[in-house]
C-alpha cells in the first residue's frame, strides 16, 4: 500500500504522538508517504479500521548494529564462514528489527554504504538509517582487532572496500580517520572513548584517547557536519568526550555525579543500551568466548542499571538505543522495559524512543511524533502499548513514509 495520490486513513486508534502527551483517540491520515492530519472523523480513499488499538511514531534504536548476531561472537563459527556468508544474513536481521515497529536506527558499526542504499532503494526491507561505517578506536584500543596470535578478531568485522579500518593515534592520524570514514559514507562518527568488554585485552574502565585527540575528532567532524557518539563506560572517558564536544554517551556504564552534571551542562545526549546488559551472565559463562572477555563480564553485575537511574533523576537527555545484538536482535524494545522500571515513567520511555531519538539524529523535522508534515511512519499495536515486556509479540503492522511494510 503506497501514496501516489491515495489518502489513507488509519480510523479509530488510541494515539500516542511522541511527545509526552496523554493518549488520546482518533485517526491518522496519510497520503505521499506524509502525515496530512491526526484527529477524530477523519476520511480519506481507503481507511484502514484500528479499532481498539493504538498508534505509535515508528519507533527508534540509537545504538545498533544490524551486521551481526549475537551468535556470532562464537568466533569458532564466524572464522571458518566464507567472508560474504555475513552479507547474506543482513536481511533477516533487518526486517526483524522493523517488525518491532523500530522505522529508524543508527548504525553503531559494522553497515557499511552498501547496506543503507540497499534499504533506500528497496533492494533490501529495513528501517531507515544513518551509519558510522566503523568504529575509531585508538591502537591497542575498543575496536583493534589485534590478536597476540598474528591473526584479528572478527567480533567487529574485518576491513573490505568501503569499510575502512577505525584504528588510529594522534592528532593527524584522528583527523585524517574521520575524513575516511564520511569519504565512505559516514552519517555519524563513532569512536570509544574508554576500553570495551567484547574486546579482549582493553579495560573498559579505563580512557581512551587523549582529551585533545577527541576534540580533534569532534572539530574534524563539525567541519563536514557530522556529529561524534561515544562508546565510553569508564567515568574519565566519558567526561573527556563530553568535555570536548561529543554529541553522546554510549552506554556510560560508570558515569559519576561529576559526569552527570558536565552532560546536563553540555546538553550531551545518553544512549544507555540497558538491554546489552542482560546477556552479560549468559556469554560470561559461554566457553566459546574468549576467556579474556569471560574474565571481564564474570564480576561486572548491572552497574548500568543503578547508574541510569542518577541520570534520569538528575534530567539527563536520553534517546533509546539497545546493543543488539549484544542481546539478541528482535529483544530491542526490552529497552523500554529497562528504562521504565529504572528512572522513568513509560511515557517518558516511549518518548525517549520517539521524539527525544529523533532530536539526537537531528531528524525532529521528519519523524519522531505523528503530526502533519512528517513522514508516515506508524506502529500499530493489539494491547497496551506501556506494557514493555510483551510489547514486541503485539506489533501488529509497520508503516514506513505510508507503505505497509509489516503486517
Amino acid at each position: 500500500m503506497k501514496g501516489g495520490g491515495m489518502r489513507t486513513v488509519l480510523a479509530g486508534g488510541r494515539i500516542f504522538d511522541g511527545t509526552g502527551a496523554a493518549f488520546a483517540d482518533g485517526d491518522v491520515a496519510f497520503e505521499d508517504g506524509r502525515i496530512v492530519d491526526v484527529g477524530p472523523g477523519l476520511d480519506g480513499d481507503q481507511a484502514v479500521d484500528v479499532t481498539g488499538k493504538s498508534l505509535l511514531p515508528g519507533l527508534f534504536d540509537c545504538h545498533i548494529h544490524v551486521t551481526g548476531r549475537y551468535e556470532d561472537f562464537d568466533e569458532t563459527l564466524t572464522l571458518h564462514r566464507p567472508f560474504s556468508y555475513r552479507f547474506f544474513l543482513y536481511a533477516g536481521i533487518l526486517r526483524e528489527v522493523l517488525a518491532l515497529g523500530i522505522t529508524t536506527i543508527r548504525d553503531a558499526a559494522g553497515a557499511d554504504l552498501g547496506v543503507k542504499m540497499a534499504v533506500d532503494d528497496g533492494v533490501l526491507l529495513g528501517p531507515r538509517m544513518q551509519i558510522s561505517v566503523n568504529m575509531i578506536s585508538m591502537t591497542g584500543g575498543h575496536a583493534d582487532p589485534w590478536l597476540p596470535s598474528g591473526g584479528v578478531s572478527t567480533v567487529f568485522g574485518l576491513p573490505f572496500p568501503g569499510m575502512p579500518d577505525g584504528v588510529c593515534d594522534g592528532g593527524e592520524g584522528v583527523r585524517t580517520k574521520v575524513r575516511e570514514m564520511i569519504r565512505a559514507g559516514a552519517d555519524v562518527i563513532k569512536i570509544a572513548s574508554s576500553g570495551g568488554y567484547l574486546s579482549p585485552f582493553d579495560d573498559p574502565k579505563l580512557p581512551h584517547f587523549t582529551e585533545d585527540e577527541v576534540r580533534d575528532i569532534v572539530a574534524t567532524a563539525a567541519d563536514l557536519d557530522r556529529w561524534v557518539m561515544s562508546h565510553a563506560h569508564g567515568s574519565e572517558g566519558i567526561k573527556r568526550a563530553v568535555r570536548a564536544g561529543v554529541r553522546s554517551i554510549e552506554h556510560g556504564t560508570f558515569l559519576d555525579d561529576e559526569g552527570i552534571e558536565l552532560m546536563l551542562e553540555r546538553g550531551t545526549w545518553l544512549v544507555p543500551t540497558l538491554t546489552a546488559g542482560e546477556t552479560t551472565e549468559a556469554i560470561a559463562q559461554d566457553p566459546k568466548i574468549p576467556e579474556p572477555v569471560r574474565a571481564k563480564l564474570r564480576e561486572l553485575g548491572r552497574p548500568e542499571l543503578e547508574m541510569f537511574e542518577r541520570a534520569a533523576a538528575a534530567g539527563v537527555k536520553v534517546a533509546m538505543g539497545t546493543d543488539c545484538p549484544v542481546a539478541p536482535h528482535g529483544k530491542n524494545l526490552f529497552e523500554l522495559a529497562l528504562m521504565a522500571e529504572h528512572g522513568l515513567t513509560p511515557e517518558q520511555a516511549l518518548v525517549a524512543a520517539t521524539s527525544s531519538a529523533a532530536e539526537l539524529m537531528g531528524l525532529s523535522d521528519e519523524l519522531g511524533t505523528l503530526e502533519p508534515g512528517k513522514r508516515a511512519d506508524v506502529a500499530v499495536v493489539r494491547g497496551d502499548p506501556l506494557e514493555f515486556r510483551t510489547l514486541a509479540d503485539r506489533v501488529e503492522a509497520v508503516y514506513k513514509d505510508g507503505a505497509r511494510v509489516i503486517g
